[in-house]
């Protein structure tokens, strides 16, 4: 199981570094498209990036808990929620996040934090109605996982990537188009019938879409980590694994959801119900969370 850990959080590693790589790739890109006069707009769209997600990582908490609807969990109606969350936060000595219960009747949570001393986590109410006390531990241990590995810290960086490569690519078409292609150093028109000038346009529109993908995966290996810490607080896998079984039973959408906090769910809320068609490896691709099936065979073999 620890050996399982670190490979995760090297993959993750390994990840954030090639999205790195990528947008230095894309500038150079873009500089070498532009004749060298990129450098500034480069600089400008990875400041307007960097305070963007910056903004939002100081909020993300709050953003998403307004999003999603959620209201703070009263002690006494849900006390089995809030003696969960306390014992497993003695054990694996974090402080307590603030807990709520968000009004939907599909089974969720998710986890929303700063660091651990801003932290929170929302579970629906279907989730309490369905969940037994095993497997309602095993779920906020996976959440607690991601407040204790900061995984809201790698999904901010990873946002800022894409945001940066999308506005780069914008910025730079825009000006291709606007100036006619790239321009030498000398003033005049670079030749326009250039082979690799066609291959660096096709790439700029392919960056986004390659940086989606990377986002996505960086997501999968925080909620794979996140699975095999929780059984690692819980010291009981079958809890965690009888719940995602089912969570993949159930297949109602999370109607608080939306595309900008699917990442935090402990399941893919909206997209994949139902994707079962020509296209169901393409959709994979740019899922959030790894399949229901592969996280419960993975979480048998511990």
């Amino acid at each position: 199981m620890h050996e399982l850990i670190r490979s995760n959080k090297r993959r993750s590693a390994l990840l954030v570094a090639g999205f790195v790589l990528v947008v230095t790739l894309i500038g150079a890109l873009i500089g070498w498209l532009l004749g060298g006069g990129s450098i500034v707009m480069t600089i400008v769209a990875l400041v307007i990036a960097a305070a963007v997600a910056f903004a939002s990582y100081w909020k993300a908490d709050a953003i998403a808990l307004r999003v999603s609807r959620a209201r703070p969990a009263d002690e006494h109606e849900f006390a089995r929620l809030h003696n969960l969350v306390e014992g497993l936060c003695i054990a694996s000595g974090l402080p307590k996040p603030r807990v709520y219960v968000v009004d939907d009747p599909a089974p969720n949570a998710f986890a929303t934090v700063r660091n651990p001393q801003h932290a929170a986590i929302a579970v629906t109410t279907g989730l309490l109605d369905q969940m037994n006390r095993v497997e309602l531990e095993g779920v906020v241990a996976h959440e607690l996982s991601h407040i204790r590995n900061y995984d809201i810290l790698v999904s901010t960086l990873a946002v800022t990537m894409v945001g940066a490569v999308a506005l780069m690519t914008d910025l730079a078409i825009r000006t291709m188009w606007w100036n006619g292609g790239r321009v030498s150093r000398s003033g005049d028109h670079a030749d326009r019938n250039n082979p690799l000038a066609y291959v660096g346009f096709g790439l700029l529109i392919l960056a986004p879409i390659i940086a989606k993908v990377m986002q996505a995966a960086i997501s999968r290996q925080r909620e794979t980590l996140a699975d095999v810490s929780a059984c690692q607080m819980t010291r009981y896998p079958p809890g965690l694994i009888s719940a995602l079984e089912k969570l993949q039973a159930d297949q109602t959408a999370t109607h608080s959801a939306s595309t900008a906090t699917a990442h935090l769910w402990i399941e893919q809320p909206m997209s994949g119900l139902g994707d079962d068609g020509r296209l169901q490896g393409a959709h994979r691709w740019f899922d959030t969370h790894p399949p229901l099936d592969e996280r419960i065979a993975l979480l048998r073999e511990l």
